[in-house]
This record gives structure tokens, sequence and C-alpha cells, in this order.
């Protein structure tokens, strides 16, 4: 039988190293370090993070490299360090610190940590256990793999951007950095997977993931329409093949419902609710959310539009703690999302606020290395 041993966290005494910016990489590392891991996130005051002064929001709108709420959406519970690695002491702490990780997270383009000294080669040979996560736009094989970009390239790359909007009009672009944060979905999995390869042989793990490819698993239909029939998917607005109607109709005070019947049986108890009035005239003067209630209960399928500012307020969201606010040393109180999931015994939270540009550095490069006074002291100078 199997001793178990308390935990207070998941991933108690796990140590992760992250360089990286944005989003690709950075969710990543968040989503450890709700559940307990120790993520410290690596710039420098030459190079910081590209959310901290390039994306909005910014407190009061004023730019600053402390005041992005972007950035801290996707730092929270991290300690923040900062490192010059274009600069010999700067490599040399940077190795330090991955030599006591478990973990390293990087999203940077590829070849860049090989010229930086920082391959998944190099790196196991002072710590042999070491997991590593690369993941960029393409991955790091193939003609393309030097391909920059964001999450619009990506979306477009990955097909969805063709598929989206009126079929007589242009292509529409998707919403942010959507496919960024499939690809982090999938290396949470693979990097919890490849712990659990080290518990089982001892041995790293060296994870190439593709954002570009992470895409992919949400056209699955139209991929295989076209294998199998030859048939290229076209846009075509909201209409759906099966459901009907499916789209969204406007209600009052400015507010939307979506709605979509998937048989003739909840087309039939549609059709009685509203009386042979035109769908859109009939939702027009109600109620998003009551209309949607009433919906629901007689069997139809039907969601309120929320705005951002409604999700905030949302009661199923509230209920299940998923806005956590913190204080931040210079945006204020923020409220921090917490992941989608949660664990029974080892519950997961957002751990303290987005670190201030270097704000940890004495403390981790103290405690994670235990360096010499003066060899520290020299290092800061």
């Amino acid at each position: 039988m199997e001793t178990k041993i308390a935990m207070s966290d998941a991933l108690q005494g796990l140590r992760v190293v992250e360089f990286g910016a944005y989003a690709a990489g950075p969710a990543i590392g968040k989503y450890l370090a709700n559940f307990g891991a120790q993520v410290v996130h690596v710039e420098s005051r030459e190079r910081p993070d590209g959310f901290r002064l390039q994306y909005p929001p910014f407190k009061d709108g004023q730019v600053g490299i402390n005041r992005s709420a972007c950035f801290g959406y996707f730092n929270d519970s991290k300690y923040g360090v900062t490192a010059d690695l274009k600069t010999k002491e700067g490599i040399e702490i940077a190795r330090k610190l991955c030599d006591a990780a478990g973990i390293v997270i990087e999203n940077m383009r590829p070849g860049v940590m090989e010229r930086l000294g920082f391959s998944y080669d190099t790196l196991r040979r002072t710590n042999p256990g070491l997991v590593m996560l690369s993941t960029s736009n393409m991955g790091k094989t193939g003609p393309h793999a030097g391909h920059p970009g964001f999450g619009s390239q990506l979306s477009s790359l990955s097909g969805f951007t063709e598929l989206i909007g009126e079929s007589a009009g242009p292509p529409n672009l998707l919403y942010g950095p959507y496919i960024d944060l499939i690809a982090v979905a999938y290396g949470g999995a693979a990097v919890l997977a490849a712990l659990d390869y080290r518990r089982r042989t001892g041995e790293g793990v060296s994870i190439d993931l593709s954002q570009y490819e992470t895409g992919l698993q949400f056209l699955s239909a139209v991929l295989l329409d076209f294998a199998a029939n030859g048939v290229v998917a076209q846009r075509r607005g909201n209409r759906d093949s099966v459901a009907d109607p499916h789209g969204c109709y406007p209600c009052r005070d400015g507010e939307w419902i979506a709605i979509s019947c998937w048989d003739a049986a909840e087309r039939e108890r549609l059709k009685q609710l509203i009386a042979g009035a035109d769908l859109a005239d009939w939702t027009r003067n109600q109620n998003a959310r009551e209309l949607m209630q009433r919906l629901q209960q007689e069997g139809v399928h039907a969601a309120a539009v929320n705005t951002m500012k409604d999700l905030f307020s949302d009661p199923q969201l509230a209920a299940r703690k998923v806005w956590q606010p913190m204080e931040h040393a210079e945006v204020g109180v923020q409220r921090y999302r917490m992941t989608s999931y949660q664990l029974s015994e080892t519950p997961g939270r957002i751990r303290r606020p987005a670190p201030l540009l270097g704000q940890d550095n004495d403390e981790v490069f103290n405690s994670w290395l235990a360096l010499d006074t003066n060899e520290y002291q020299e290092m800061t100078r």
C-alpha cells in the first residue's frame, strides 16, 4: 500500500524558470504557480516583457513598466527577476537558475536559446532531470520554423480566419491571442506528463510545442470533410449545417441573445413560443437574461451575450472564485483569473500579485542560489 505524503499544494517544491513574454509561455507558468510551483519570470530592464509596455490597459491610462493590467493577467502568483542575457554575468546567473530548477519554459523564436547557450542538451549536462518546454509559432523544425508572429497571424494560418464572416464578405480576425491560449492548455498538460515520466524514470524531457498545430484540433470536422469528400469549408456567418435558427438576436437595452435549435422538436417548441412572430421582432423588446431563462425552461438552447462588464458580475464565476482580488503596488486592486479547474485535496489559488520588474532579485537569487554576498553585490553592480 502506498504511503501518502501530506501536501498543501499539488506542485509544492517544484521550481520553474521562465524565459518568455506575452501569453504563450507565461500563461503556462501562471497555471503551475496557481497550484504551488515557485515560478520565476526572467526579464531585463533593457528587454522587459512586451506586455508591460505595449498592450493596454494601463493604470489611469498612463503607460509604465509596472502599470500594465495585461502583464498582470498572465503573471500573477510568480516571482520576477532581472538578468541581462547580453552580458556574461547575466548568462551566468541565469544558468545557475536553470540548474536549480525542475522546469524551464521558453517561448522565444527557435534558435535564440541555443545561441545563448541554453539549449536542452547544454542545460541537462548539469541538470539531467530537467523538463524543458519550448513553445513557438511553428515548432523548432520544418521550413517555416523561424516564422514570427502573434495570435492574429496564427489564427489565420490555422484556418480560423477563413471561416469567420459572411459568405459575401472578407475573412474576419479572431479577437486576441486565441491560438496562443490553446497551446497553453497543451503545454500545461505536456509539462505534467513530463513530470510523471521523470518521477518514474529519473529522466528529463524536452518538449517542442507548435502553437500553429494546436489550433487544428478545433477544425477537425471541416478537415475531415475535405479529407473524405474534397469539400473546402466556406464562410457563412452564423449559419449552421444542422441547427436552425442559429444566431444572435437583439434584445432590450442594446443586449443580445444567442438562440439555436438542433432538431425538429426543438424548433416546434420555439415556434409555439413566438406564436408566428418574426424571431428578431419577438426578442427585440425582451430582457436578454429573463428570455434566456424562459427559453431554457422550454427546452430551447439559448444564452445571453455577455459583455466584459457582465463577466465580472456573473454569479456563476463568482461562486467558483474565478476572479480573485490582489493589491498590486502600482495598479492597485486587480482581479486575477484563477484557472478553470480545481483539485479537491490541493486546491489552487492566486498566490500573489504580478511582480514589479525585478522585485524579487534579492529573494530568488539568494534563496535559490545561495550566492556569496560579495559575488551577488558584484553581479548586481
